[in-house]
């Protein structure tokens, strides 16, 4: 452990954030780091717990509590506290191939199983990780690990996500001469295109694809598997293929389109203009600033933006559909766009403040949590963005399709149905309308290219064994594995990665028949 008294003598610091209105002007990270020896203060907090919950991830009340990668955690924050930076990385790289992305966008499932937050603070982990890892690189840890001895084996993986990254990195460290395709110009999948550059520099990532490229991974970017003669041709030169495209098949908006006088215009929601699906929006923001180099001030960040024509929020009225951690970064790059107002619909009802005593620790708190684009809208505005139980019934549009006005209506549930709130309808004024709404599963293309079936659900159906490990990555195709959202559903970076590793496990146990991972 740490300093045996660490926890009763530090009170926990998180990194600090650069003030909302300052931060929004550009899109650049902003948490700003605490200096080195408040950083071993706060490592120093761990405790010898005993049964060390922050890495068991483990199932209560049906959801999920403590790492996913089973991060020994106790572990290298003690040797953080003892300025032992080098071992301490070692034990992170043990369970983690990428504590850069993570330590930046992981909701610390950790921290909400520290035995420290029972009735205090949980220890400041994520904060910890993403210090472990930046220090490593600067100070050199982070070499390229080249594999002493190939195998002879050959695996393709389809898709640069973090389960695909995880599952290349894992079986190139076992020996296996691995080649990465990816559709886009960049690697990263989510990383890279579906999580705004405020919340993960893309730095990082090309800075972990050089690393892997050094120790012998091989990226071919802007290939699409989208046929099955391409499929073919995979299985025929690897030994196995693994499937890692993603769940980002976007979940639709159903509502009504009319004019301003209230007639039906025949539209469908797709055809409006100024509707768009998040992902898109936020791909659109994020292809713009890297093609030009990123923006290094807020006035080269307005002028990539509008030189390349990207879905806009400036000076308009946006409302997002959908809560979440897409939804929020809708409402954060909106803000950096320069929208009018910004607002944000969740169908569900609010969540409590505090815990309830159904909800108790070290159960995931049910609570409301207040993420970074909420709180620049709240400083901005000056108020919280987000309307809950509530919900879009109608557009409003112009004689050319445009959108102009939405109309809400507050929902509330009855009888395990959704239900309308009788004369609680609402017209607001809205120019862009992006919905966050999650998603139904993959796009079907790929898994249909190699004959594999889906699940009701939308996802690359496997050998399953329960929640919230599955047995099998395998397919009904030999030879081709699935892993990830693709094969989990939408979930988090941290599950990718954790399920990346796991289904290179299996691949190596049955390409050489055993596996030491």
């Amino acid at each position: 452990m740490g300093k045996e008294t660490g926890f009763l003598e530090y009170r926990r610091r998180a990194n600090g954030d650069i003030p909302p209105a300052e931060r929004i002007r550009t899109f650049g990270e902003f948490h700003t780091p605490l200096d080195t020896p408040a950083r071993r203060e706060q490592a120093a907090r761990c405790m010898n717990c005993g049964v060390p919950l922050c890495q068991s991830a483990m199932v209560l009340g049906g959801m999920v509590t403590g790492c996913p990668l089973h991060n020994l955690v106790p572990e290298w924050n003690d040797q953080i506290y003892r300025a032992h930076d080098a071992h301490a990385y070692a034990r992170l790289a043990r369970t983690s191939n990428f504590p850069e992305f993570t330590g930046r966008v992981c909701p610390a499932l950790c921290e909400k199983a520290c035995i420290n937050g029972q009735y205090g603070d949980p220890v400041t982990i994520h904060d910890n990780e993403l210090f472990l890892i930046e220090r490593a690189s600067a100070e050199g840890y982070v070499r390229p690990r080249i594999p002493a001895v190939r195998s002879g084996k050959k695996v393709a993986v389809i898709g640069s996500g973090p389960s695909g990254l995880a599952a290349a990195d894992s079986l190139n460290r076992r020996g296996h001469s691995v080649t990465v395709y990816e559709r886009e110009d960049r690697i990263g999948g989510l990383l890279m295109y579906g999580i705004p550059n405020m919340k993960l520099d893309k730095r990082v990532i090309d800075r972990h694809r050089r690393l892997m490229e050094a120790e012998g991974v091989r990226f071919v970017t802007g290939c699409n598997i989208d046929t099955q003669e391409k499929a073919s041709q995979l299985q025929t030169d690897y030994d196995a293929v693994i499937l890692c495209c993603g769940a980002k098949q976007p979940r639709a908006l159903s509502a009504a389109v009319k004019d301003a006088q209230g007639t039906d215009t025949g539209l469908t929601v797709q055809d409006v203009g100024g509707v768009h699906y998040a992902v898109d929006f936020l791909t659109a923001t994020t292809r713009a600033l890297l093609a030009e180099g990123g923006p290094d001030t807020p006035e080269t960040a307005e002028k990539i933006l509008r030189r390349r024509g990207v879905i806009s929020a400036r000076g308009k009225h946006v409302i997002v559909v959908g809560g979440g951690d897409t939804g929020n970064d809708c409402i954060g790059t909106a803000m950096r766009h320069g929208c009018r107002s910004v607002m944000a619909l969740e169908m569900m009802p609010a969540p409590p403040a505090e815990r309830t005593p159904g909800n108790p620790w070290p159960e995931w708190p049910r609570t409301l949590r207040t993420d970074y684009g909420h709180e620049e809208a709240a400083a901005v505005f000056g108020q919280d963005p987000r309307v809950f139980s509530t919900t879009v019934k109608e557009l409003i549009v112009t004689a050319s399709g445009h959108l102009r006005k939405v109309k809400t209506v507050q929902v509330r549930f009855e009888g395990g149905r959704l239900t309308e709130v009788p004369g609680s309808e609402q017209v607001l004024p809205c120019e862009l309308l992006l919905i966050a709404a999650g998603f139904t599963g993959c796009q079907p293309y790929t898994a249909e290219s190699f004959g594999v079936p889906l699940t009701a659900r939308g996802a690359v159906e496997t050998a399953q064994a329960g929640f919230p490990y599955a047995g099998s990555y395998a397919t009904n195709v030999p030879g081709v594995y699935s892993a990830g959202d693709m094969r989990r559903g939408q979930s988090l970076v941290v599950w990718a990665i954790a399920e990346g590793r796991l289904c290179a496990e299996e691949v190596d146990r049955d390409l050489m028949g055993y596996s030491t991972r």
